[in-house]
């Protein structure tokens, strides 16, 4: 089915990159991306996207096109209905929401209902394109606040947020039944989202502090002791890999240093991986030379956390 994905504003190319785990993409303009989806419902578990939505169409960004169109696509529709407008900062429609909600529902056959619709259609201007179709669902995002790393029955502060930890898990490619590992699993965030999305997952970490607390936080995954240099696995045992690599002088490490502990864990990480599949990871630094070597660079990415920290998120395939 072709979809409408209205992406968040939380990085430039993140969004459309979670996109990419559950559809084939075909358009992109500035928070939206238009794909080809075999299963919509896969899109239920994307957290950088607002509303998905079945495409019925799209047109350039003026009154006299948004009416042709609606007009060619002639929908009748048996349900009460609401009409939604949503205009991306940079589009170059200038007519109204509140105007072109009321053309919406002019000119599809049905009875209209904003306090208690059955169905919605829902236009996107983006750029110089309207896109418009059907709303199919909304993502609930605020379900990813109300999951707070503080709430849970173990913290320890640095963790990674639950939304971003979505995303890098969606990126991985992971599926419900399938095997996904984080080797630095700390406080077990990754792991929590990874049993959310339906995978199996199992994480590791050298610290035991870390491992009996993110037992208390997701006791439905397995959660051992290992050196991330030497993993208790065996070959080709992981459908995929999702880790944020550690850093700074305060962790708790075996290496003898940050370039051999990342050195050995990459090669470890190449060894329990299935042929094909992804690694995502995240680091403070740069590691790019050091990952070439062990896996293919699908994409990298740059995220700013603070005036002195940039997270950096690299997607690598095992070949």
């Amino acid at each position: 089915m072709k979809l409408i994905f209205e992406l968040s504003g939380e990085h430039p190319e993140l969004p459309a990159a979670e996109v990419s785990s559950c559809a084939s993409i075909l358009e992109r303009m500035p928070q939206v991306v238009i794909g080809e989806c075999p299963d919509p419902d896969r899109a239920r578990r994307l957290a950088m996207t607002h509303v998905v939505t079945e495409y019925l169409g799209h047109c350039p960004p003026t009154l006299e096109a948004f009416q042709a169109m609606l007009g060619e696509l002639d929908i009748e529709t048996p349900f009460l209905f609401s009409a939604r407008v949503k205009k991306i900062e940079g589009s170059t429609m200038n007519i109204s929401r509140q105007e072109l909600e009321r053309v919406i529902g002019s000119l599809i056959r049905g009875g209209v209902s904003l306090d208690h619709p059955e169905e919605e259609f829902r236009a996107v201007f983006s750029g110089d394109r309207c896109y418009f179709g059907r709303v199919l669902f909304a993502i609930d995002r605020g379900s990813f606040s109300r999951r707070r790393p503080g709430d849970r029955p173990f913290f320890h502060p640095g963790v990674m947020m639950p939304l971003t930890a979505r995303a890098l898990v969606n990126m991985s490619g992971i599926q419900p039944g399938e095997l996904m590992l984080d080797p630095f699993s700390g406080t077990g965030g990754m792991v929590i989202e990874g049993v959310m999305v339906g995978a199996s997952a199992v994480g590791s970490d050298i610290d035991p502090l870390m491992v009996v607390g993110s037992r208390k936080n997701e006791p439905r995954a397995k959660l051992l002791i290992a050196d991330s240099t030497s993993m208790p696995f065996r070959d080709g045992m992981f459908d995929a890999i999702v880790t944020d690599l550690p850093y700074g002088q305060s962790v708790c490490i075996a290496a003898s240093s940050m370039e051999s502990l990342y050195r050995d864990s990459l090669s470890e990480m190449r060894r329990v991986l299935k042929p094909g599949r992804r690694v995502v990871l995240v680091t403070h630094r740069d590691i790019r030379d050091l990952a070439s070597k062990e896996f293919r660079i699908k994409a990298s990415f740059g995220q700013r956390i603070h005036k002195s920290l940039t997270r950096r998120i690299l997607v690598l395939e095992k070949e």
